[in-house]
Parts: C-alpha cells; structure tokens; sequence
C-alpha cells in the first residue's frame, strides 16, 4: 500500500459511495503515487465501481473482491477451489460487461449464442450454466458431509470420537494452535485466510479414547454473503462437533468486535447453541500469564494460552478433555479375577492409577478415567459391560 485516504459519510452516495470531492482527492493521490490500484474497504455496487473507474482513471477493486481473490490464491484442495469459484461467479455476475467467453469451452458449439442474443447474454448464460455445474458438485460434497454427520447421530455417534471444531477470526492464530496440540502441519502464517480447506486430526495429550480436532476457515467481519454460501458445507461441518473452539487474539485491539463477528456466523449456520470453550490466544504479546477461568458450576469457559511459546497448552488440553468427556470417575473399586479382559481394556484407556491383587485374585484399582470412556464400556454387555454400569457409572 502507498497511500491511504479516510472519510466518513453519513449517507452514501448512489453514484460514488463517497462525496465527489474525495473522488478528484483520490484521483490526485493515484497520479503522486502512479498507483495502478485502489481499492476500497466496503461493498461497492457494479454502477460504484465503474464510475469510480472512470473517475479516477485506475482500477478500482471493493472489499467483496478482495477478499475472493485472497480466498483464490489459498485454495489448495479441490472442493476449495469450487467453493471459491462458485463464490467468484456469484459475485461477479452482477458486474458482467464482456470477456467471459472463456468459459465457452466447457460446452459444446450446439445451442451456443443464436440469432438476436447479444454478447452479454450469452456470457450471462455461460455463467449461469457454470453456476449450476459448480452447485451439483458442491451439492454431492454437502450430501457426503451430511452422511457423516448423520453416521456420528443415534446408534452410531457411540462409536465416533468426539470433534472439537477451532473457530475465530482470521489471523487468530488457530492453525498454530491446532498444529501444537495435534500431529498435523497446517499452513500457518500471519496473513488473512491462511487455512481455507479443512483438517481433522487427533488431539494429542487428551487421556482415555480419542479426541478429533477440526481446523477451519477464519471468519471475518462483514465475510461476505456468496462465501458463506459456497462455504456452507464445509461451515456446517462445525454443526457435529461436541465442542467448539473460540480461538481469540488476545492482543488484538478490535477483539470485542471479532468475537461478536464469529459469534454472528455461528448464529448463521445454526452452531450458536453449541458447547463453546473461549481460547485466548497470544499471551505472549501482551505480557499475560496463562489461566483458567471457571464458571459458577465450575466449568472451564476461558483459558489464555500462547500457541507460539507453549505456555497454558497443557490446560487448554485438560480443559478440553474435561469438556468433552463430561466429567472423570475417579475411585476405587474392586474387579473379580474372571473379569480380566476389561482390566486390559482399562489399562488401555490409561484409566488405571494404581492396583492392588486381593488374596482371592481379585483385583483393587484406583481408576480415573471420562465419563464417556466408561459409558463406552458399559455398552460392552455381558459381565463387563454390567460391572462397569454398575460399579462406575451408577455409583
């Protein structure tokens, strides 16, 4: 950026968005600078746009734009780069004038432009045709997210690991915190939209069975309406987890403003009801050490963490474990000798402090181990799955 121009306007302006003395402003600025483009913090309509154009003798890009073409280049799987087209495409054909012909080659010559159509309809037509080729392959993704989501609900959800989904704001810092507390080397650097395809991993460091980790999109103030339409099915992916992640950049001024931004997405795809767990990020830089902070009942709600330095991760893994896990059985009890099987099963899990053998072969175990992972057990049946009922979760 070589230059920035500010200016506050109670009511826009239909042909300029802004007053005209602010146009032949910018129109001075670009021939000082010999800039090649302006562009501007706001949605612009296809009528703005080109007047602006016009007006100032340069190219003229809003915020909507932007942010399209920032989405374009980190794209990196295929579903991604549907998702952004299709974005592309909706957003752009409000401002079709020519040169979109291109797109003749994903059809044959038959039934092309007819006698009367004029160039405009028929780049309107061809991108039509794509946005409707584009939707049916994103219909199919949806429909196989669906699946998924259906396959973790009723009978089946017993067998499915729990998910914790990371949200927040761009630049907050998730793809660093999702790489220290998993396997997975995410692309993480400090620019907007980093991380455009989703990842799911597992959570290292959680006791008991598997926790999965979901890394995702990062919202945006003002994101804008055709990409959280294209991204629909991979957002919504949010709306199986059994824990969502509020990743904050604690050193962010605008914080208050961020945090209300993802809370309205999550309104949007139906994920506001969700369990949420609030990670404050970025300790480090504004010289905060790390904490848990409770609620009434005693639920971990806030912890303040640095994912670049490691300090508080050790309690953000426990805090996430005792969010999902729905409280530890911690206890002693005894297991009959011809139980031995859950007692490898136990051991297993981690769920085993220290045991004792009784004179009769019997067992005496100091056990501390998820609610969740014993309920698992109890499905188990037979003698196993009647004791662990019994003695564990009736208790």
């Amino acid at each position: 950026m070589v230059d920035e121009v500010c200016t506050r306007k109670d009511q826009p302006e239909a042909r300029f968005l802004i007053g005209t003395g602010k146009v032949d402003e910018l129109a001075e600025r670009v021939k000082q600078q010999e800039a090649s483009l302006v562009l501007f913090n706001h949605r612009l309509s296809p009528i703005q746009e080109r007047n602006l154009g016009r007006a100032i003798g340069t190219a003229v890009l809003d915020r909507t734009t932007l942010i399209l073409d920032i989405f374009a280049q980190r794209a990196q799987s295929h579903e991604g780069k549907l998702q952004v087209e299709l974005a592309q495409l909706r957003h752009l054909s409000t401002r079709l004038i020519r040169g979109w012909t291109h797109l003749e080659r994903q059809r044959g010559g038959i039934g092309m432009r007819g006698p009367g159509e004029t160039q405009l309809e028929t780049d309107r037509r061809l991108v039509a045709d794509r946005i409707r080729m584009l939707k049916s392959r994103l219909n199919r993704v949806e429909r196989h997210r669906a699946l998924g989501r259906s396959a973790r609900s009723g009978q089946d959800q017993s067998n499915t690991p729990p998910l914790v989904a990371f949200v927040g704001y761009t630049n907050a810092g998730k793809s660093t915190l999702f790489n220290r507390i998993t396997d997975a080397e995410v692309f993480a650097k400090d620019q907007l939209f980093a991380t455009l395809d989703p990842t799911v991993r597992k959570i290292d460091g959680i006791r008991g069975s598997a926790v999965l980790a979901s890394d995702t999109v990062g919202f945006i103030e003002h994101l804008p309406h055709e990409l959280i339409a294209a991204f629909r099915a991979t957002l919504e992916e949010t709306l199986s987890a059994s824990l969502v992640l509020h990743v904050v950049d604690a050193s962010d001024p605008a914080l208050d403003v961020h945090q209300q931004t993802v809370d309205e997405v999550l309104e949007q795809i139906g994920a506001s009801d969700l369990p949420r767990l609030k990670v404050f990020n970025k300790i480090d830089l504004v010289d905060r050490a790390p904490v848990v902070v409770r609620d009434d009942l005693g639920i971990p709600t806030q912890v303040w963490v640095s994912a670049q330095t490691g300090d508080g991760l050790q309690a953000l893994l426990d805090a996430i474990e005792e969010r999902v896990s729905e409280g530890r059985i911690c206890r002693w009890v005894e297991l009959p000798a011809p139980l031995q099987k859950l007692r490898s099963q136990l051991f297993d899990l981690g769920a085993i402090v220290d045991e004792q053998v009784t004179e009769n072969g019997s067992s005496r175990l100091q056990v501390d181990l998820a609610r969740r992972d014993a309920r698992e057990l109890s499905r188990l049946g037979g003698r196993d799955g009647s004791w662990v009922d019994q003695h564990l979760l009736k208790c």
